[in-house]
């Protein structure tokens, strides 16, 4: 589905309308530089982050992370213990890990890349982020897909639709696209769709692409954010840590955090 000029129209005053009251300008990474540019890595850092977690618990994580790592330089050469500890919080500690070993990637390199196919060769990049640090840091206009995207997508040109698939959401971003000013246009479509999310519900629900996610509590989920959390204070025996995590699953749990390079062993100690 192609949007009409007169959609496409109502749209725009819609989303300018909105942005221009209520635009949140004042978030750190929409911060330029002293020289005016975007700064690649605070985005991406960003961009991880904002993964499936709100922005309130984003913004002082970001703040202390940008404190201690200012540069990709200064994330690529600290261990990754000390990386998941100031993680801590903000959940999925795989995040942690892609973003450190991105950091070394670009540190090794010498240049943080700019294109799309370079950006998703980086850990934990796939192909919306990359859209995004392409849009946020280098103002290009990239076409991508974040829940508050398609959240706006769906409210302004799917009302009745169910099961819409994200090339046809695909297809109107690209159709509604500011291509003047990229940047500013997602951070109105963030902001905007963040506002409809309240206000309408979770339209992301008649996206094929949904998929309710799983509890939280008693997931294995909860059991590794625990191990990490124990780990960030000390490192623990086996013993230490079943006598904090009671659950059949730890063992299983344990084994695969080594696998993943997110805890290490060293004489019958666990640790970051």
């Amino acid at each position: 589905m192609v949007p009409s000029p007169g959609q496409i129209n109502r749209f725009y005053e819609a989303l300018w309308t909105y942005y221009a009251q209520y635009g949140r300008n004042d978030l750190p990474w929409r911060r330029a530089e002293a020289d005016g540019h975007f700064d690649p890595y605070k985005i991406l850092v960003s961009e991880l982050m904002l993964q499936q977690t709100q922005v309130s618990r984003v913004i002082p994580k970001f703040q202390a992370f940008i404190q201690t790592f200012p540069s990709v330089e200064a994330l690529a050469s600290a261990d990754l213990g000390t990386v998941l500890r100031l993680w801590q919080g903000l959940g999925y500690n795989r995040r942690a890990k892609y973003l450190w070993q991105a950091a070394r990637m670009v540190s090794e390199q010498g240049h943080f890349p700019e294109v799309l196919v370079d950006l998703m060769r980086l850990p934990g990049v796939g192909k919306n982020t990359a859209g995004a640090i392409v849009a946020y840091a280098y103002n290009q206009p990239s076409v991508f897909v974040e829940t508050n995207v398609r959240t706006v997508i769906i409210h302004h040109f799917f009302a009745t639709t169910e099961q819409i698939p994200d090339r046809v959401v695909i297809s109107c971003i690209a159709a509604v696209l500011d291509r003047q000013r990229p940047r500013q246009f997602y951070w109105a479509v963030m902001d905007y769709g963040a506002h409809i999310k309240t206000t309408h519900g979770n339209l992301s629900r008649r996206s094929s692409q949904y998929s309710k996610q799983t509890a939280f509590v008693g997931s294995n989920r909860q059991i590794r954010g625990s191990v990490i959390r124990l780990l960030a204070d000390c490192p623990r025996s086996a013993i230490d840590l079943a006598a904090g995590i009671a659950d059949d699953r730890l063992d299983a749990i344990l084994a695969e955090l080594l696998a993943e390079g997110l805890i290490r062993q060293k004489n019958g100690l666990y640790r970051l």
